[in-house]
């Protein structure tokens, strides 16, 4: 599992373009996985802090249980309109809840505006990131994972 930091140095490259998918709209797509294994879709809101990617949550709300049973999600980026503009970018791995009351004030006071109390807060730790984008008639797919190269991928 890596940080975000940790994909910003070995991605150089790509980092920047799955961020700006990110902040490019601040609405995303969250699937989690029910107590029965099958997925479940919520809507969420990214923040970059740190080293890190964070999603947060309403304290109780179901995503937020169902991350503290089993920590692997997978997250979408708004993909914007039709026109692909700036490509459609995916982050998976395991988000981990960070309960510490200091840990997460230092989290709150980097916010634009601070959540309402109590919440959950969940940094993800990334096992791969995927960013599709239109280049002419070809669709091209950037693969990461950690310690990995980017596999650059081109389909005609």
């Amino acid at each position: 599992m890596a940080t975000w930091q940790d994909f910003e140095h070995e991605a150089p490259d790509l980092a920047p373009l799955v961020r700006a998918r990110f902040e490019a709209n601040k609405h995303h797509v969250l699937a989690t996985l029910r107590k029965d294994g099958s997925p479940r879709v919520s809507g969420t809101e990214v923040e970059f802090v740190g080293a890190d990617l964070w999603i947060g949550s309403m304290y109780g709300a179901v995503k937020a249980r169902e991350l503290q049973r089993d920590a692997r999600f997978a997250l979408h980026a708004h993909p914007g309109d039709e026109t692909m503009a700036g490509g459609d970018s995916k982050v998976s791995g395991r988000a981990v809840e960070v309960t510490d009351e200091t840990e997460l004030a230092a989290f709150a006071a980097d916010l634009p505006e601070p959540p309402p109390t109590p919440f959950h807060a969940f940094r993800l730790e990334l096992d791969q990131v995927v960013h599709t984008a239109l280049e002419g008639d070809h669709l091209l797919v950037f693969n990461w994972h950690p310690g990995r190269p980017v596999e650059r991928i081109q389909v005609h």
